[in-house]
């Protein structure tokens, strides 16, 4: 289905086509003056350029061209036909020239509630499917195996979740990756702590490992034989040492678990459960035929991969591929997952949710997959970059000890206080105690997800707990509150025979929600585009607070008129599957009751 922007797109480009300019130029979005006009067109300007005329003198031949199609009731431009009445309504309302020349365009509301029903049809409430489905891959989460997952696992967890969903609806098939850091030095410090221990090869707990780790860690940077001895440990595993493999994995399987946990309890999911481990056997094919091929060559005793490229404007170093005494870098052992994953999945994009800072590191890696013929220059390697969430001192999120946060704490700290904002907004007071510790669940979430998800990624963000957990403002649980609302309102009216309707009566106090009911498909397209959930939060949010006004400003169950009450009925159930829509994008569930 096509949105309503792009069907007055449509009508509009054909205009700049009479005129012999081009269609492109009649592009149109919603008004950035809704107090002026619902949508508007700004091709006029540069088409003044082309035509050598004043912008407000092609404005004007727009508006001739758009009237006198709606009086020709329809007409033939470039042998193409083109009409202005959709399921026999008119099309504009009026037509007007503001400023420079921009075009200010106002529908019927006809035209509006034709629109509104086609899309109230459609299960996928008018955004269109991708025709051609091809695969992609994203890389998110990213926890080292023997840590506690902590806060810096937040962003790229809930980030690349989202991302997986939206690519997901748009018909992609989506594979998302874990990728376990379960190869480098932290490997190498358990190992040498079990070993110090005298427990090397025993099995170990979750809670053992919490321990192990952070005392394995400090031993090593407070005495440089512990640190040599763990590198030499990390060698020997890489290498295979069979104590060490035999070790590794079953701490590492004891590891997963509880990462698994922490990611349950977030609503995260992924497809593939891989670590650094699994591309081992693919590095060293994957050098030979990087020397052979001449991309790879010695530099200071190191084996290299030179990704300069003309016209840089900063220093580019060069991907290390061996460090000199033969060790892999991440680097190396990103490349091997490329390798793997166009082999087993043919991808046409590989997506990395990580921090914003490893932006240096992924633009070698990517140059160098180019460059190596690793991926074919169709294949799309995009890094999805996030800032940092940071406490009200600026400064990444700590605990009040001033240590870093386990992941697992936040959450309890989330659901401690949605059960006290549940508490303070009276809600879920009759609903037994397993269902409201589900709602307190489900709010927690939601004030945690959406309070990250809100942001640009690329922004840093300042996380305040007390803020994201209200039912007021621009918060998750708010969004829930108002999801529930409908919710309840449609129960109602199905209680007193009351039914949607399938066609929309449009008056003035419905005319805001309707319009705005009409951008899902265009918020949708840009957030696909540019891998940018907050865009769909701010749809999300501007949708809640408009159903609010429209709530306030209207009778719904009251309406005597049976056709206009329909109509409202009809809204409301567009707007909760709409909000339902966009929060399940989010990876926010919304619970059925308050």
């Amino acid at each position: 289905m096509t949105s309503l922007a792009e069907k007055l797109t449509e009508i509009t480009g054909a205009a700049f086509a009479a005129l012999d300019l081009p269609v492109e130029l009649g592009q149109v979005r919603v008004s950035d003056r809704p107090d002026l006009a619902q949508f508007q067109c700004n091709g006029a300007m540069s088409a003044a350029k082309l035509a050598s005329k004043n912008p407000r003198e092609i404005a004007g031949e727009i508006q001739t061209k758009l009237l006198g199609f709606g009086h020709d009731r329809d007409t033939y431009v470039n042998s193409e036909y083109v009409s202005v009445h959709y399921q026999g309504h008119e099309v504009f309302k009026n037509i007007e020239i503001a400023g420079p020349g921009f075009i200010n365009l106002n529908i019927t509301d006809e035209y509006l509630a034709a629109h509104l029903a086609d899309s109230a049809v459609d299960e996928r409430l008018g955004v269109e499917k991708i025709t051609k489905q091809e695969t992609i891959v994203l890389d998110y989460g990213g926890p080292n195996i023997a840590k506690p997952m902590h806060v810096g696992h937040l962003r790229s967890s809930v980030i690349g979740d989202s991302l997986r969903r939206i690519c997901g609806f748009a018909g992609f098939k989506t594979i998302g990756d874990v990728h376990f850091g379960d190869w480098g030095l932290h490997m190498g410090q358990v190992i040498t702590e079990l070993e110090e221990r005298g427990i090397l090869g025993q099995n170990v707990t979750l809670e053992q490992l919490e321990e192990i780790y952070p005392a394995a860690s400090k031993a090593c940077k407070e005495d440089e034989a512990r640190l040599k001895k763990a590198q030499q440990a990390t060698r020997k595993f890489q290498d295979g040492d069979p104590a060490y493999r035999k070790a590794a994995q079953q701490f590492a399987e004891v590891s997963i678990e509880g990462i698994k946990q922490n990611f349950g309890a977030l609503g995260v999911h992924f497809d593939l459960w891989k670590g650094e481990a699994d591309v081992h056997e693919m590095i060293a094919p994957m050098v030979n035929r990087l020397k052979t091929k001449g991309f790879a060559e010695e530099s200071e005793g190191a084996l290299v991969i030179s990704v300069e490229q003309e016209g840089d404007k900063k220093e580019m170093p060069p991907l290390i591929l061996l460090k000199s005494d033969g060790g892999v870098m991440y680097g190396t052992t990103d490349l091997a997952t490329i390798v793997e994953r166009m082999e087993e999945y043919k991808p046409a994009r590989i997506i990395y949710v990580v921090d914003q800072r490893q932006s240096l590191h992924f633009e070698q890696v990517f140059r160098a997959a180019y460059k190596g013929g690793i991926v074919p220059d169709s294949t799309e390697l995009t890094h999805a970059g996030f800032g940092t969430m940071n406490g009200p001192d600026g400064k990444p999120f700590k605990t009040r000890a001033g240590g870093v946060m386990r992941l697992e704490e936040l959450i309890s700290m989330g659901i401690e206080k949605a059960t006290a904002r549940l508490d303070e907004a009276e809600l879920a007071r009759d609903i037994e105690a397993s269902e409201r510790a589900d709602i307190a669940q489900k709010v927690a979430i939601a004030a945690i997800k959406f309070a990250d998800l809100q942001n640009n990624r690329i922004a840093d963000y300042v996380f305040d707990i007390d803020r994201m957990t209200s039912f007021e403002g621009k918060t998750g649980p708010y969004l829930l509150y108002q999801a529930v609302r409908i919710k309840s309102l449609l129960r109602k009216a199905q209680a007193q025979g009351f039914e949607p309707g399938k066609e929309f009566t449009i008056q003035d106090s419905d005319r805001s929600l309707a319009l705005l009911l009409t951008e899902l498909p265009d918020v949708f397209e840009g957030a696909l585009k540019n891998y940018t959930p907050h865009l769909l939060c701010e749809y999300a949010y501007r949708l809640a607070q408009e159903f609010s006004s429209f709530y306030a400003a209207c009778h719904i169950l009251s309406e005597e008129d049976e056709a206009l009450r329909s109509s409202r009925l009809a809204l409301c159930e567009l707007t909760h599957r709409q909000i339902a829509l966009v929060l399940g994008l989010l990876g926010i569930e919304i619970p059925e009751r308050m």
